[in-house]
């Protein structure tokens, strides 16, 4: 079992889904309950899959949830990108968040392979 609290990729997923909630509000209400539900979800799913997996019983259990994390991870990928190609908010602030999910995404896949 593993402290999920300690692990960086925990704490910066953390923040993302902050960063996330935050920069929605700027978003009209048009896409709130179509891209920005989705988008909120799968970010919340990050953070929480790498906490359950955490407290699984066995390494192959935590391997699988931090499978789904990074599942996650692409999935708000693709819909910041969508966001940036719709024009939904500025240019910059998708690709600051981009950014942070890129980072995250490569701690996963570098953690996962050392977890082996």
């Amino acid at each position: 079992m593993h402290n999920f609290e300690k692990l960086l990729f925990w704490q910066k997923s953390i923040v993302l889904a902050k960063n996330i909630y935050i920069v929605c509000q700027e978003i009209n209400n048009d896409e709130k309950y179509g891209l920005i539900s989705q988008i909120k979800r799968c970010t919340v799913s990050i953070p929480s899959n790498i906490a359950e997996g955490s407290g699984r019983n066995s390494t192959k259990e935590f391997n699988h949830f931090l499978a789904i994390a990074l599942g996650s991870a692409f999935e708000l990928q693709t819909q910041l990108i969508l966001v940036r190609e719709l024009h939904l908010l500025p240019e910059e602030m998708v690709n600051t968040l981009l950014n942070e999910v890129s980072e995250i995404q490569k701690m996963i896949y570098s953690f996962k392979n050392n977890l082996k």
